[in-house]
């Protein structure tokens, strides 16, 4: 579960400050005001790590990465490159994924990680790095060529230092190739595991989802997400059923839990994805509108249906306890089944343990969400909600205060817009038409 997060000099933010992430965490605000660069730097490190390149310090990404991202002048705060990116990321395994039982992590250990990336004449050099672990802290530090550790303890000062190989990438992954360096420091070996964990545990669906098809083709592979586009979201399905992927109390499996929200949503009666004809590897998806009404392809009903239904399969897919960033997971939708997000997001997070960061435009989802904080479906302090917007030359980002009733002490002037101001408009206007009639 990511716990924490600060960036510094990333495309329009000079500096985030403390972001604080809980098992919901809301970015809403203009356009254009920096809430999807957050998001882009988590996808930025996840690519990263996942890159099989070990000379990228950072993996800019292209047309097949979750973000693509430029040149490392492009992703500078206005393009300044005297300046450094700099990031602190904490976060720790939650007790009952399956990864922290395999690799058996320390319950509730926190982790945080921090660097310091510079670029000069576009080449990418890490500066220093560092760890930190209960009271160790782990200083990995450019000296000329080659790199410098010091291990330091709250209570005590500096207590081991050495000299090490170059670094290949932030995350230090060639460290491990050392079985002497994993015997000496073994909660940095830890430390390591984890980091690549936590990314791995990270999914993400874009705001642009794939159109519909009249048919689809599976050919019995398992798929470990639906898509940036929701692409394998019939795939991911397929295999759930293979897996025996579902709700945590076995009661519903994946299609019959997905089934059931687009029914209580109010979008479908019915919905059934089955192959065209025994032993055959085409399948289609079934759709009823009502009790009464005829069986339909996907294709031939909403858009909207197509739109969530990647959201609602990406949400119970993914292993317990995973991390999951939706952009705009309320596009194409009407404005009830929008707010009905928030309780599919409550739904997930109580049953799977997952954690929810999304980017937003949508009024009424916050305002559902509000409402079943004041209902108690879920503790006040596991939302973290934030206002951006663009001021001057940066990106600037206020932390909602929200009570224990879900009310936002602090509401943003023009939050979603003037309602306020469009209706006193509108009566201003009615009123000069009825004086000039």
């Amino acid at each position: 579960m990511l716990n924490s997060l600060r960036i510094q000099n990333f495309k329009s933010w000079q500096d985030t400050g403390d972001i604080q992430f809980g098992s919901i965490t809301g970015f809403f605000g203009t356009n254009s005001s920096g809430k999807t660069s957050i998001l882009q730097f988590l996808l930025m490190l996840k690519q990263t790590v996942e890159s099989s390149d070990r000379a990228q310090i950072l993996n800019l990404g292209d047309e097949r990465s979750y973000v693509e991202l430029g040149t490392m002048h492009d992703i500078l705060h206005n393009h300044d490159e005297s300046e450094n990116i700099r990031f602190a990321l904490g976060w720790q395994e939650e007790a009952g994924s399956e990864d922290y039982k395999k690799y058996h992590f320390s319950q509730n250990t926190p982790y945080v990680f921090s660097a310091n990336i510079k670029t000069r004449s576009n080449n990418i050099y890490l500066e220093e790095f560092f760890y930190k672990i209960h009271d160790l802290t782990y200083r990995i530090y450019r000296e000329n060529t080659n790199y410098r550790m010091i291990v330091t303890n709250r209570n005590y000062k500096s207590f081991s230092e050495q000299m090490i190989g170059k670094i290949d990438k932030f995350y230090y992954a060639p460290f491990l190739s050392n079985d002497y360096f994993v015997e000496v420091e073994p909660q940095l070996a830890t430390a390591y595991t984890s980091f690549n964990w936590f990314f791995g545990s990270i999914f993400y669906l874009g705001p642009l989802r794939a159109n519909p098809k009249r048919l689809y083709v599976w050919g019995g592979s398992n798929t470990d997400d639906v898509g940036k586009e929701g692409e394998k979201t019939i795939a991911a399905i397929l295999a759930s059923k293979n897996q025996n992927k579902g709700t945590s109390d076995n009661i519903l499996d994946l299609e019959q839990h997905v089934a059931y929200w687009l029914k209580e949503l109010g979008l479908i009666h019915s919905f059934e994805v089955r192959p065209i004809a025994p032993n055959r590897k085409e399948y289609e998806v079934r759709i009823k509108r009502t009790a009464e009404s005829a069986e339909v392809f996907l294709t031939d009903v909403g858009f909207g249906v197509s739109q969530l239904l990647p959201v609602l399969v990406l949400l119970f897919y993914v292993p317990e306890g995973s991390t999951i960033i939706l952009e705009q997971p309320e596009i194409h939708l009407h404005p009830a089944v929008q707010a009905g997000l928030a309780d599919v997001f409550i739904d997930a997070i109580k049953r799977r343990n997952v954690q929810i960061i999304l980017e937003s435009h949508s009024e009424h989802l916050l305002q559902r969400l509000q409402r079943r904080l004041a209902e108690e479906a879920l503790p006040t302090d596991q939302v973290k909600l934030y206002f951006t917007d663009f001021v001057g030359a940066a990106s600037t980002l206020t932390p909602l205060d929200l009570d224990e009733y879900g009310n936002i002490r602090n509401w943003p002037k023009n939050f979603f817009g003037d309602t306020m101001g469009e209706a006193a408009a509108m009566m201003e206007a009615e009123m000069k038409r009825k004086m000039q009639s």
